[in-house]
C-alpha cells in the first residue's frame, strides 16, 4: 500500500476530505450549534460535495435512504446534537430494518461538557445502539479518519445498515496530521461467510427432485446485485418466483416466471401456493411476519432452502432444512452450476389460474372500476402506463403503498423504494427527493396518502429550493386509510380518530412555487397524469379517491396464508 501523505487540518475539514475519498457526492442535512465547524468546512468543499438543506432532520435521513436505495451507494446525512439527533432516530431505525447503508454524522457538545446535561446534549450512543450496525463517539480529531473508514466499511458490507458517528465540537475544531486509508477488514467482523459447497449441492439435490419448487426473493437480491443470477436460475429450473415488498423490481414484473407479491396484501396465488409447494427456496428475505402470517401453518409440507447473508436470520422464524450462508449473488452463481434444466409448466399454470380468479374478483375492480368514485388502483395503473413502467416508484406507508406495489410495473432493479420493516409514515416525499437526486435522469414518482404526506410536507420547501423534479401523487381519501380499513373490517366500522380534515394541498404546493392540480372526476385523470409526467420540474397531483376503497386480497394478521381474503 502506498504511504499516505499527511497534512495538517482540523477535524471538520477531515470529515469532508473523507467523504470525498469515499466517493460521496451528495449529503443531506440541517445545521446547528454543535455542528457549525463542520458546516463551515462544507463551504470550502461544496464544489465536490453537494449539500442539500432539508426542512427537518427526519427529511435528511429519509432522503439519504432514498438516495442509497436508488443508487446502491452509502447515504449520508449530517445533523446537530440533541433534538437534531433525536429527529433522525426514526430514519435510522427504518434503515436498520430495511438494510439500508447510511453514515449519519451527528454533532455533539464539546468534550469537557459530555455527560453534564449541557444545552442540546443527548446520549446519542445510548439512543442509537439498538438501531445501528455500529456507533461511535469521536472526542478527538485524530480519531476521525479511522472511525469514518470503519463507518463506511461497516455500513456497506455484508448485510448493510446504518452507522452513527457522534462527533464532539472539540474534535471538529482540533487540528491534527491527517492521513486516510480506506478500511477493508476489521478483526472479528466477518460480513460474509464463505460458501459451503456441500450445502449448495444439498440444495441442488432437493431442487432437482422437486415436483413443485417455489422461490421467494427479497431485498437481499437487490443489495447483492444478484438480479441477473436470479433470472438465470429461474429460467434454467423453470421455478415460479414471488417477491417480498422490498424485493419488488429485482425481476421484470412481466417475466413469465414472476408470479407476483407475497404477504398480507400480496397476490392470491403466491400466498396460497406457499402451503402447496414441496421445496421452498428463500433468497435474500427474512420471513417477515407480513409474509408468513401464522408461522405454525406456514409451508409445513415443504423442505426449506434459505440463502441469507446474515446468520441471525437463519432459523429465526422459519426453520431451514438447508441453510446457505453467504452473498446471494455468489450463492446463486454456484447453485446454477448444480441444478438441472427443467420445466414445471403445470405447476406454473396453477399460479396463472389463481391470477385469473384474483383478476376477476379484485384486480379488474381496482384498476378498471365501474363505480363513479375514482380508485387508487386506476390512478396507479394510468401512471404506470404513462411511463411504460420505466420509473422509480417511491411510496409512503399505507393503502397507497400496497396499491402501488401491486399495480405499478417495473423493468429494472432499484425502481421501488418504500419503508418495509418499520412502516414509517412520512417516508415517501423525502425518500423521493433523495432518489431523484441520486438518479436525476430517471422519472421519480411518489405515491403518498393524505395522512403520510402531512408528516413531512415541509420538504416541499427543499424540493422547491433545489428544483428536484419529483412527481408527487396524493391519493386523498380524507382518512388514515389503512387504519380505517382495519377499523371497518375488525372493529365494526368504529372509525376512531382516522378521519382527516385536510388543508388545500394545491394552495400548499403553490405556496412553494410547485405546479399542482386536483382531480375529482375520471374524465380529467388521464390528462392530468400526462400533464404531470410531461412537466419539467416538480409537480403535485392530488386525486380524490373513494373514501372506503379497501386493499384486497388480505391475509388477516396472525392468520395462515391459506386464509387469504379476496373480498370483504
Amino acid at each position: 500500500m502506498t504511504p499516505a501523505i499527511q497534512q495538517k487540518v482540523n477535524g471538520a475539514d477531515a470529515i469532508l476530505k473523507v467523504l470525498i475519498k469515499e466517493g460521496v457526492e451528495t449529503v443531506f442535512g440541517y445545521p446547528g450549534g454543535a455542528v457549525l465547524p463542520l458546516y463551515d468546512a462544507i463551504m470550502k468543499y461544496h464544489h465536490k460535495v453537494h449539500h442539500v438543506l432539508v426542512r427537518h432532520e427526519q427529511g435528511a435521513v429519509h432522503a439519504a435512504q432514498g438516495y442509497s436505495r436508488a443508487t446502491g451507494k452509502v447515504g449520508v446525512c449530517i445533523v446537530t446534537s440533541g433534538p437534531g439527533a433525536t429527529n433522525i432516530i426514526t430514519g435510522i431505525a427504518d434503515a436498520m430494518m430495511d438494510s439500508t447503508p447510511l453514515v449519519c454524522v451527528i454533532g455533539q457538545v464539546v468534550a469537557p461538557l459530555l455527560g453534564t446535561d449541557a444545552f442540546q446534549e443527548a446520549d446519542v450512543i445510548g439512543l442509537t445502539m439498538p438501531i445501528t450496525k455500529w456507533n461511535y463517539q469521536i472526542t478527538s480529531a485524530d480519531e476521525i479518519p479511522e472511525a469514518m473508514a470503519k463507518a463506511f466499511y461497516i455500513a456497506r458490507s455484508g448485510r448493510p445498515g446504518p452507522v452513527v458517528l457522534d462527533v464532539s465540537k472539540t474534535a471538529q475544531i482540533q487540528e491534527f496530521d491527517f492521513h486516510y486509508e480506506r478500511c477493508n477488514k476489521i478483526r472479528s467482523y466477518v460480513p460474509v461467510q464463505n460458501l459451503r459447497v456441500d450445502k449448495i449441492k444439498e440444495a441442488a439435490d432437493l431442487i432437482n427432485s422437486a415436483n413443485k419448487p417455489y422461490l421467494l426473493f427479497g431485498n437481499g437480491v437487490i443489495i447483492s446485485g444478484a438480479e441477473k443470477e436470479l433470472q438465470q436460475f429461474v429460467e434454467k429450473t423453470g421455478i415460479p418466483a414471488a417477491w417480498t415488498l422490498l424485493g419488488l423490481s429485482a425481476m421484470d414484473t412481466d417475466h413469465p416466471l414472476n408470479v407476483g407479491m407475497l404477504g398480507m396484501h400480496g397476490n392470491y396465488g403466491p400466498n396460497i401456493k406457499t402451503n402447496e409447494c414441496d421445496v421452498l427456496i428463500a433468497v435474500g428475505m427474512r420471513f417477515d411476519d407480513r409474509v408468513t402470517g401464522d408461522v405454525k401453518t406456514y409451508a409445513p409440507q415443504a423442505k426449506v432452502i434459505h440463502i441469507e447473508v446474515d446468520p441471525a436470520e437463519i432459523d429465526k422464524i422459519i426453520k431451514a432444512d438447508v441453510a446457505i450462508l453467504g452473498d446471494a449473488k455468489k450463492a446463486l452463481q454456484k447453485l446454477i452450476e448444480f441444478v438441472k434444466p427443467n420445466k414445471h409448466d403445470e405447476w406454473v399454470n396453477e399460479f396463472k389460474e389463481c391470477y385469473k380468479i384474483e383478476h376477476k374478483k379484485v384486480i379488474k375492480k381496482d384498476i378498471y372500476p365501474t363505480k363513479k368514485e375514482l380508485t387508487m388502483g386506476e390512478v396507479v395503473r394510468l401512471v404506470a402506463e404513462k411511463v411504460n413502467g420505466d420509473a422509480i416508484a417511491v411510496t409512503d406507508v399505507g393503502q397507497q403503498q400496497m396499491i402501488a406495489s401491486r399495480y405499478f410495473k417495473f423493468k429494472q432493479s432499484r425502481s421501488f423504494i418504500s419503508s418495509g420493516g418499520l412502516g414509517t409514515m412520512g417516508f415517501g416525499v423525502p425518500a423521493a427527493m433523495g432518489a431523484k437526486l441520486g438518479q436525476p435522469n430517471r422519472q421519480v414518482i411518489a405515491f403518498v396518502g393524505d395522512g403520510g404526506f402531512q408528516m413531512t410536507l415541509q420538504e416541499l420547501g427543499t424540493i422547491s429550493q433545489y428544483q428536484i423534479g419529483v412527481k408527487i401523487v396524493i391519493l386523498n381519501n380524507n382518512y388514515l386509510g389503512m387504519v380505517r380499513q382495519w377499523q371497518q373490517l375488525f372493529f365494526d366500522k368504529r372509525y376512531s380518530f382516522t378521519h382527516l380534515q385536510n388543508p388545500d394541498f394545491i394552495k400548499l404546493a403553490e405556496a412553494y412555487s410547485i405546479n399542482a392540480r386536483k382531480v375529482t372526476k375520471r374524465e380529467d385523470l388521464a390528462g392530468a397524469i400526462s400533464e404531470m409526467i410531461d412537466h419539467q420540474g416538480p409537480y403535485l397531483l392530488e386525486v380524490v379517491v373513494e373514501k372506503e376503497d379497501n386493499v384486497f386480497p388480505m391475509v388477516p394478521a396472525g392468520a395462515s396464508v391459506s386464509k387469504i381474503i379476496l373480498e370483504p
